[in-house]
């Protein structure tokens, strides 16, 4: 085995170019990649076929290569080639580059890169290089080590583990004296550095681990233990866990011992069995939560398969967003203890304020699902998961409530429940739970809906604060004064942008910065120098919406208004192309919903717009978002005003703010066209 610092040093650290990409996207034909994978049918202009990625019976997955975009009306999936591929493969977006360029025969083209940055994509590979040896030698010693076959492969078959799962998750044995992978490793070529790097290895005598020199006397972290690796989603090995025997497990507080973070591994990133799982889950949309590493190596020979464990850690925002990109759903699945019961508990309400639809099954007897799955078939463990699984209103409700007879304890935790529910982003949803908890509690929805309202205000509150003190310093430094472009033109609030604009208002005005982002409305536009200037689709959306510092409901939609601003001053930027291509998969996804339409026509079919149309579109659009959000905040005035009581000071002060947006209400009816009766 070479030596890996000689190796890399000789190596050209590279990364795919911008030519190279382009040159990959302009060869892609999507009718090609799509149909390797999906039997297509022709469809007047477009292709049509039974999509992939849930059980379609009738075929609503269409592909269209004027657009080289594909989009399934049934479940909502599509986007660009790259897309597909990400989705359908479970691969990175340079992993789908490379099968791209393999398939139409494009040599990948890579620039070089800096010094730095050499040193450190070397550094990570090389991390990642030892722990792939590890994780074969821990292996070859399990299967062919007389120790590994005697104590560690009777150790799994104990578990009643079999062979065939042994391999898909790689598990392996360490032996017990206490260097033995350190020598065979450098005795391979691998160096000091990287095996204390990757935490395989400790220095015996406490230098510091920042040296790694080559002859260093290191110990193996994980000696005399069963060894379960971590695979990242692309299948790379940032880690180890490590598991005493059972013998020797008693009075051991630390029965594992896990890698210790590091450039290529941070625990609260990753989630055991997910590379393993994530077909899996993508094809169910459901993914099971549990504790440990046997949990999910049990449920797989059990014959269920999406399944992934945070094996003891706090769930992170992180871990949840990486669920995100394959399902919403999730079932948390832990033994009936109190340690089980706190495991659930913990993180509902990050869960729900990411949007994931929670559900929560503890399961009885004093079992885990390990020893659950070796009791039941899968057919008997998918059923009792279905009748038994519950809601997270449910869960709580039983678990903080119904046995709580104390009137303040029982306030305090039904406004726990409430406090859970209010941080759901949909509001519809949280309308649904609500009610649920009304009827299950015996108490008025109204009564919840308060408490509720009074949580949300409280944390919109703090946010207008902080847009509030942003508004004063944008305030003070001026603005650029624009009579052609300002649909607002006086008619500013500082009240408009802590209101939810309508969904569709908002889903048509992207659209168009999607799709015409990049052409000109306004041309000639004086700016205050006295010089003058043209206004794209987004840039007078950003201006416009920017004089009230309105935003949109979606980040998804103010990440694709911000960058079509800021690039349509580039010279051959079109936005339709650059957003169906963008590397962020949530992005290009969207673009490609935004992009197609249902009912395509023929090229020699489609109109002509007239000129002027597309500024009147936009324009209309904007004013219509405009008043929806004054409409909505008369409605809160009037709300406010039936419950203001005897505070006369109170009274007049939404008095005189009912009557100066009613003005500015009425200004922007006529500037739509309509008469608006006060």
């Amino acid at each position: 085995m070479r030596n890996l610092r000689f190796y890399f040093v000789s190596l050209q650290a590279v990364m795919i170019d911008r030519a190279t990409i382009d040159k990959i996207m302009d060869a892609t034909n999507i009718v090609d990649v799509v149909g390797e994978f999906v039997t297509l049918r022709k469809a007047g202009v477009n292709y049509k076929g039974l999509c992939p990625f849930h059980d379609d019976t009738t075929p609503s997955f269409m592909v269209s290569p004027s657009k080289q975009i594909c989009k399934c009306f049934a479940c909502g999936e599509g986007g660009t080639a790259i897309n597909f591929l990400m989705k359908h493969e479970q691969i990175t977006y340079p992993e789908a580059l490379r099968w791209l360029a393999k398939k139409y025969n494009i040599e990948i083209q890579e620039k070089e890169l800096t010094d730095e940055e050499r040193k450190e994509q070397s550094d990570r590979e090389s991390m990642f290089i030892v722990n792939e040896w590890a994780k074969n030698y821990f292996q070859d010693m399990l299967k062919n080590d007389p120790d590994g076959i005697a104590i560690g492969r009777q150790y799994f078959r104990s578990r009643g583990i079999r062979d065939d799962i042994i391999e898909k998750f790689s598990l392996g044995y360490a032996l017990p004296k206490r260097d033995a992978l350190a020598l065979a490793a450098q005795k391979a070529g691998y160096q000091a550095e990287f095996l204390i790097k990757t935490g395989l290895c400790i220095v015996k005598d406490n230098k510091s681990k920042e040296s790694g020199n080559q002859g260093e006397p290191l110990a193996d972290r994980y000696a005399g233990r069963v060894i379960f690796p971590w695979l990242n989603v692309s299948g790379k090995v940032v880690a180890f866990g490590g598991r005493l025997l059972d013998a020797r497990t008693k009075g051991v507080q630390q029965k594992y011992v896990n890698s210790p973070d590091s450039e290529i591994y941070h625990k609260d990133h990753e989630l055991y069995g997910l590379y393993q799982a994530k077909k899996a889950i993508a094809k169910e949309d459901r993914v099971y939560m549990v504790e440990g590493y046997t949990d999910v190596i049990a449920m797989h020979q059990c014959g269920i398969e999406n399944v992934v464990a945070n094996s003891g850690t706090a769930l992170s925002v992180y871990q949840i967003k990486l669920l995100r990109r394959f399902t919403q759903n999730i079932t948390l699945l832990y033994d009936g203890d109190e340690a089980g019961i706190h495991a659930a508990m913990r993180g509902v309400d990050m869960l729900l304020a990411e949007g994931m639809n929670v559900k929560v099954l503890l399961l009885p007897d004093g079992d885990d699902p390990d020893s659950f799955s070796r009791k039941h078939s899968a057919t008997e463990f998918k059923e009792h998961i279905e009748k038994n699984a519950t809601d997270f209103i449910s869960f709580k409700t039983r678990l903080t409530v119904d046995s709580v007879v104390d009137p303040v304890k029982r306030s305090e935790a039904i406004s726990g429940i409430v406090k859970s529910i209010s941080v759901i982003p949909d509001q519809i949803l949280r309308s649904t739970y609500l009610s649920e908890l009304s009827q299950r509690l015996g108490i008025k929805e109204s009564t919840l809906l308060n408490s509720m309202n009074g949580m949300i205000s409280k944390d919109i509150e703090e946010k207008e604060k902080e847009r509030q003190r942003s508004s004063e310093v944008a305030n003070e430094s001026g603005g650029a004064a624009n009579s052609a472009a300002n649909s607002g033109n006086g008619l500013r609030t500082g009240l408009l942008n802590s209101i939810t604009p309508d969904k569709e208002v908002e889903r048509l005005l992207v659209q168009s910065i999607v799709r015409d982002g990049e052409k000109v409305i306004y041309e000639n536009v004086e700016t205050e120098d006295g010089s003058t200037t043209d206004l794209t689709v987004a840039q007078y959306v950003a201006y416009d919406l920017g004089l009230d510092e309105i935003c949109f409901h979606d980040d998804r939609y103010n990440q694709i208004l911000s960058e079509a601003a800021a690039k349509s001053a580039e010279e051959g930027f079109k936005a339709e192309e650059y957003f169906l291509h963008h590397p962020d998969i949530a992005i290009s996804s969207l673009a490609a919903d935004l992009a197609i339409d249902r009912h395509q026509l023929g090229k020699g079919f489609q109109p002509k717009e007239r000129e002027g149309a597309l500024r009147q579109r936009v324009l209309h659009l904007v004013l219509d978002l405009r008043m929806d959000i004054i409409e909505k905040r008369l409605k809160e005035i009037q709300a406010q005003l039936r419950k203001v009581g005897s505070d006369m000071a109170k009274a007049r002060e939404l008095l005189e703010e009912y009557r100066d947006t009613q003005q500015i209400r009425d200004a922007l009816a006529k500037r739509l066209g309509n008469d608006v009766i006060g």
